[in-house]
């Protein structure tokens, strides 16, 4: 698993690809709660991700909460079809606000 961060108009992109699992979950937890507290929306592109694991959808989910409680929004764009259909599993498709595009997102946040 790779990453990327962005800053796009004053939003926080991080694009991750490849898979997000048990040994690669730590490091997406890393990146993502060091977006948390600096006062910019986070979008999360996980186009190129093609497998995540409950371990990743963990830190999804705890990056939300952390958001949350900073007051930034936290969004996925771009969700790959795999990693959508484990949300969708777990029924936090209902849970994220999810963007069918970055573009998306960016007018999501604005």
């Amino acid at each position: 698993m790779e990453h990327k961060v962005e800053e796009n108009g004053g939003t926080l992109v991080i694009a991750f690809s490849g898979d997000i699992d048990l040994q690669s979950s730590p490091d997406a937890r890393k990146a993502l709660l060091a977006l948390v507290g600096k006062g910019a929306p986070i979008l999360v592109d996980l186009s190129g991700v093609g497998y995540i694991d409950s371990s990743g959808v963990a830190s999804l989910v705890e990056c939300l909460q952390s958001s949350k409680k900073s007051g930034q929004q936290f969004l996925l764009v771009s969700v790959s079809e795999g990693a959508l259909r484990v949300l969708q599993l777990a029924r936090l498709d209902r849970v994220f606000k999810i963007c069918a595009t970055l573009d998306e997102g960016i007018a999501a946040v604005s």
